[in-house]
């Protein structure tokens, strides 16, 4: 999953991204509201988290701007105000939650998780089976049959984006955007690194190279 933080703090913002990379997303920052607003009108994230006192348009502007234009990406807000009134505004130009600062990191990882699930489909089990390999989105834990595969976060997240499309060709550059970022400029073979790494954990056949295309997650 791919998101954009739109946070003028940037301390605040790099601690985010640092976290939420940890958890397995691939995270793009801004600093300014017109940026935001350019950056989430581009589309390909799955989810923004939107500050409101930010340079150039504030985040009450870019969340409308963005509904007005008829993009539907979950929105969660962060303010640093407090009150009803200030929950309501948010909420009336489109976001989808709203957290005050100073807020808990787990709580926001938690509200994220909840509207990409929401997003999904509101699934109450966000589970995706591929065959007898079982890889619970919210958990971030995998099983093959009875038996649990411990993977790395970036491995998890590399395998949940096979998984989301098992029995198609998922492309390299599929894999960059959504598990690194949209500005990784690192060596692309990267992804072959974990596809690898996943075959030793998974079995050699779990996943095959379409030469020339990507990688098909295979039912087993």
């Amino acid at each position: 999953m791919r998101l954009l933080i739109v946070e003028d703090e940037k301390r605040l913002a790099v601690s985010l991204a640092r976290g939420l990379t940890a958890e397995g997303f691939a995270v793009d920052v801004v600093h300014d509201g017109l940026e935001g607003l350019h950056r989430a009108a581009g589309g390909g994230y799955d989810l923004v988290v939107l500050d409101i006192m930010l340079p150039g348009m504030n985040g009450y502007r870019v969340c409308a701007a963005l509904r007005a234009a008829g993009h539907d990406v979950p929105i969660l807000m962060l303010t640093a105000k407090d009150g009803e009134y200030d929950e309501a505004e948010g909420l009336d130009t489109g976001a989808d939650d709203y957290l005050t600062k100073p807020f808990s990191y787990v709580v926001l990882v938690a509200r994220v998780r909840a509207l990409l699930r929401r997003r999904g489909g509101g699934s109450p089990s966000p589970v995706l089976t591929v065959g007898t390999l079982r890889l619970d989105t919210a958990a971030r834990r995998v099983h093959r049959g009875e038996e649990e595969i411990t993977l790395t976060a970036k491995e998890f997240a590399v395998l949940e984006q096979l998984a989301v499309r098992a029995g198609e060709v998922v492309s390299k550059a599929d894999i960059l955007e959504h598990v690194w970022d949209f500005a990784y400029d690192g060596d692309p073979n990267i992804v072959e690194v974990y596809v690898s790494t996943l075959r030793r954990k998974l079995g050699a056949a779990a996943i095959r190279t379409v030469r020339g295309a990507g990688y098909r997650l295979e039912a087993r």
